[in-house]
């Protein structure tokens, strides 16, 4: 018996639900949405363009960074009398970096002394006058641990400069 009153106080439940007053603030809003007229629509706002800014600042030192003291570095002034001589051959060696040339050792005989240079694709005899490397390096001194040699390099301002440079023997590791 009790199974028979429960489909009939769920229908008394739902039916005490529907009632038209909770919906009344919808309703007035349908209403105010149906009133306003069609097609009014706002126009899109002004685009603005982009204006490209210009940052003149980057080449300037930080503020956040200490100023940094430069002192000019006095730089050798070269001298019209020294100047390499272009009319000469070039010889084989002074086509390539005097950097990439390591002495590997010496030979001496009755013609006088010789140094071996690694470099440019294998080993090389040279002696004193010989020429080494691009910048017209002229082997001066030939000794057991190094080869003594005279560049001539321009100074940037068409006058010339003598700079010496070493190849110490390469010692086997």
């Amino acid at each position: 018996m009790k199974l028979s009153w429960f489909p009939i106080a769920f229908c008394a439940l739902l039916v005490g639900c529907d009632s038209n007053s909770d919906f009344a603030d919808l309703q007035s809003f349908m209403a105010d949405v149906k009133a306003k007229p069609k097609g009014a629509i706002e126009p899109l706002p002004k685009f603005q363009a982009y204006e490209a800014f210009t940052y003149n600042a980057a080449a300037l030192r930080s503020p956040f960074q200490p100023p940094i003291k430069i002192d000019l570095v006095q730089r050798e002034k070269g001298s019209k009398e020294i100047k390499p001589d272009e009319t000469r051959v070039k010889q084989f060696l002074e086509g390539f970096n005097i950097e990439t040339f390591e002495m590997v050792g010496t030979l001496k005989n009755e013609a006088g002394a010789y140094a071996l240079v690694k470099g440019a694709g294998g080993v090389h005899r040279v002696r004193a006058g010989d020429y080494l490397g691009r910048n017209h390096g002229k082997i001066m001194t030939i000794d057991e641990s190094k080869i003594d040699v005279m560049e001539i390099v321009p100074d940037g301002e068409g006058g010339w400069l003598e700079r010496p440079r070493t190849l110490p023997l390469k010692e086997r590791a």
